[in-house]
């Protein structure tokens, strides 16, 4: 664990060289500071001072290292900077946590994360591969690679580990299962960037028969690296927090305060030990967590931060229409879900966009006015519409173009 004394050095340096923490900062007393003293920072003020190429959160001029867009799945990408030490350190710290991920020395591992546009996911994944302990073979095949080529390639090298987006992965899979295709080669397959839900499971299993599948680890463009896989652990959605780099803290939606016990939800707060050009800081990251055991900092992914619907008056959170789908759909094979808002009759209207077999949308309804009826009250009001159901095919699901990853909530009106 870092002292407190690196903390405050990093306090002091951002205070004196940021101005943005320097007025944020501001009615701070001198001296060294616990971390609970710091205010968390404002996601809109951050974004707003970090704007290029006169960025008021850096600490002083880019002339060495890395450039990123984050926030893809928004329309406005914002950008992360990184110095060349900061982004190797992190690459080797991120590929410490492979091989509890499953990762076995010789592995051919391809890479289908996505590539370009200042996108950082590829190249990360690349790095992390080139700098962990555990001696590999990279086929950096690229998301934007057709599927017919990627299942040629996987074949030919007999890839033993697949790492790609949770949507790519079953996109691919459904290609696979679509034309009598297994590769049994494959022993692990890594995901990162969105959340993996148990009713994946079945299609990755049915197009990659020996394969286990797990987290490569928890990061983000912005908070950076957060979380290793824990070995031997079932649950994918755990993780440890790297404690050497990083401060994970988990708080309370309604009062702030930092949660110490197991299994409370709180909002996961970021603070890198490492970085300096771009301090992040007592940083929201946007997501849900709680604490599985506090002394081995390791903790459970809950999904994200107050992400809703907005329909009409109600608001549905996104975790809670996936849980409503899976309990509806239990038994039938359901590839991808996607959340679309619409203005129709000068009324808004829910529709669920889902992939796979056939859904009955009256059973969905059902579920959805028994887990918020004030949905089915306002619909009884004709203040908005009944529940839609859409169904698609997985490659008819939109993504981002950038990155690959599903968009979950598609506003069309």
């Amino acid at each position: 664990m870092v002292q407190v004394h690196d903390l405050a050095e990093l306090v002091a340096h951002a205070r004196e060289h940021s101005p943005f923490y320097r007025e944020l900062y501001a009615g701070l007393p001198d001296g060294p500071l616990a971390l609970t003293e710091l205010p968390l920072v404002e996601h809109t003020a951050f974004w707003a001072a970090n704007s290029f190429p006169d960025s008021r959160v850096l600490t002083g001029p880019h002339t060495d290292g890395i450039v990123f867009k984050t926030g893809g799945t928004t329309s406005a990408p914002k950008v992360s900077v990184y110095t060349r030490p900061e982004w190797a350190r992190m690459s080797r710290t991120f590929g410490t946590g492979l091989a509890a991920a499953g990762l076995l020395p010789g592995d051919r591992v391809a890479n289908l994360f996505y590539a370009g546009e200042l996108y950082s996911s590829f190249v990360f994944t690349l790095n992390t591969l080139q700098d962990t302990p555990v001696p590999n073979v990279q086929l950096p095949i690229a998301g934007s690679a057709p599927l017919d080529f990627v299942a040629l390639t996987l074949r030919d090298f007999s890839a033993t580990v697949v790492t790609a987006p949770p949507t790519s992965l079953c996109r691919l899979a459904v290609h696979l299962s679509d034309t009598g295709q297994q590769l049994p080669d494959v022993h692990l397959v890594l995901f990162s960037g969105e959340a993996f839900y148990a009713d994946q499971r079945a299609l990755l299993a049915s197009a990659f028969p020996n394969a286990e599948v797990r987290s490569i680890g928890y990061a983000s463009v912005d908070a950076g690296i957060l979380g290793a896989p824990v070995a031997g652990e079932p649950d994918v959605r755990v993780h440890r927090v790297f404690t050497e780099d990083k401060v994970v803290e988990l708080l309370d939606q309604e009062t702030g305060q930092p949660i110490e016990v197991p299994g409370r939800a709180g909002r996961v707060v970021a603070t890198d030990l490492t970085r300096r050009l771009m301090p992040v800081l007592r940083y929201p990251v946007g997501d849900m967590a709680e604490w599985v055991d506090v002394r081995q900092r390791t903790f459970r992914l809950l999904g994200r931060a107050e992400e809703g619907a907005r329909v009409g008056p109600v608001t549905l959170y996104l975790e809670d229409l996936r849980t409503i789908v899976e309990s509806a759909t239990e038994g039938l094979r359901v590839t991808g879900m996607q959340v679309v808002l619409r203005r129709r009759q000068a009324k808004d209207e829910l529709v669920l966009r889902l992939a796979g077999d056939p859904v009955d949308r009256e059973a969905l309804a059902a579920r959805l006015d028994d887990t918020r009826p004030m949905f089915a009250e306002h619909v009884a009001a004709g203040l908005i519409h009944p529940l839609a159901v859409e169904r698609v095919a997985t490659g008819e699901l939109e993504v981002n173009p950038r990155t690959g990853k599903l968009v979950r909530l598609v506003d069309q009106r």
